[in-house]
């Protein structure tokens, strides 16, 4: 699954810790959705989404 993790971390100029901080989840997940290796769960991809101010679909892509 495509996404736009990194993109919306530059513009808020967050780090990965921080990001899973916000989120609830390890900075290790973060890092492994954010470079494909792994799909978020529903709840974390929302609670993704809300962080960033934006819809689930602007920030995972379906191949």
């Amino acid at each position: 699954m495509k996404n736009s993790i990194r993109v919306e971390r530059a513009k808020k100029r967050i780090s990965q810790g921080e990001l899973a901080d916000a989120v609830n989840a390890t900075r290790q997940s973060i890092h492994l959705i954010e470079n494909g290796k792994n799909e978020p769960k529903l709840n974390l991809a929302i609670r993704i989404s809300k962080f960033f101010g934006v819809k689930i679909e602007d920030i995972f892509e379906t191949e």
